[in-house]
């Protein structure tokens, strides 16, 4: 059941003064004195109040708000912009607008986001939570009905919708392949250890070890940021073992770019020195030299699907919440060093 929305005359009783007063304060009036400000301030923020600043202006309009709010994580990672591409593709034919923010990773930003949103008036949510989210970052939205999907990640007994990729699935495909090739000492780089997608990907690498009768050892799992800096700090430290590794999967593609980087860097080629697979297939894993083997995720489909999942549940006014994992492939190129190229394998699971 949603819960009631406070409104601006239970603002008005609590804080002792009129509704018109509220409604300048909420409009930043300088009408209203310092003193009276403060008050109606602290009552706002008592009660929960959110001012939806698209509702007032649509009041003025007439018309009906038909906003969706996009929220990620890290728009520095082109995986976010194809996620972004296809949300808009669905929502735009849908005859919604899609409202896009970056948190860089801070809850604290992503709450200021969400709030904005909020105001203006959103009809639904897609969010890629920030590094740290609880359930309870989310509990303002669930409560005001508005509806929720949490895409990539998952947050931990939020009760949205989720929509999530076969991330063990997708890495057991990929060292098994590696395995296929004759390696056996393979890495897992890049990636934050307190992440839901880390620790899926990371089992899956590790059952794929267990599964090929090999030791999985401690040395060879090297966290770092899932970005390109990132993947040149974890090749770095990983080619100073004194037993150093001949392949890794990546956390995602943007850690494999970085890798290949640091090889080169170290006068060694990637593909033909040292396997690499990343994990996502952003447009430039096929254009890339060499071109990158990778597990393939569809940014660009999944964020069609959250955004097909999120208008179900806009109109279906009181959703239940849907847990959906899709599916995976492992994309075969140069850079893991197989001689047959192209190769596609689904995964299933």
């Amino acid at each position: 059941m949603n819960k009631k929305r406070v409104t601006v005359v239970e603002i008005a009783q609590a804080a002792g003064v009129s509704k018109s007063t509220v409604s300048l304060v909420l409009q930043n009036s300088p009408l209203v004195n310092e003193a009276t400000r403060a008050k109606v301030t602290a009552v706002i923020r008592e009660l929960g109040y959110v001012y939806n600043r698209g509702a007032a202006n649509l009041r003025q309009s007439g018309s009906n708000s038909k906003i969706i709010g996009l929220v990620v994580n890290d728009l520095t990672n082109s995986f976010f912009a194809e996620l972004a591409v296809g949300v808009d593709m669905v929502v735009q034919s849908a005859g919604y607008v899609q409202f896009l923010s970056h948190t860089g990773e801070s809850p604290d930003r992503q709450r200021e986001v969400i709030t904005s949103m909020r105001e203006h008036g959103i009809s639904g949510l897609i969010v890629s939570p920030a590094r740290g989210t609880q359930a309870i970052d989310l509990k303002p939205l669930i409560a005001s009905g508005i509806p929720v999907v949490a895409t990539v990640r998952n947050v931990a007994g939020a009760k949205v919708s989720s929509l999530m990729s076969d991330n063990h699935g997708g890495a057991m495909a990929a060292v098994e392949h590696l395995v296929a090739l004759g390696h056996h000492r393979i890495a897992f780089l890049g990636g934050f250890a307190d992440t839901g997608v880390f620790t899926e990907r990371y089992q899956g690498y590790a059952d794929a070890l267990q599964r090929a009768g090999i030791v999985l050892e401690e040395a060879l799992i090297i966290g770092s940021a899932p970005s390109r800096a990132g993947g040149v700090d974890a090749i770095m430290r990983a080619m100073q073992l004194a037993d150093k590794p001949t392949a890794a999967l990546c956390f995602n593609d943007a850690v494999a770019f970085g890798v290949c980087d640091g090889l080169r860097a170290q006068r060694l080629e990637p593909g033909a020195d040292f396997a690499v697979i990343g994990f996502d297939d952003v447009i430039e894993a096929k254009s890339a030299v060499p071109a990158l083997t990778t597990v393939s995720v569809d940014p660009q489909g999944m964020g069609q699907k959250a955004a097909q999942l999120l208008l179900k549940q806009i109109n279906a006014g009181q959703p239940e919440a849907e847990a959906i994992v899709s599916s995976v492939r492992l994309v075969v190129r140069e850079s893991c060093g197989a001689t047959k190229q192209g190769e596609q394998r689904r995964i299933t699971g």
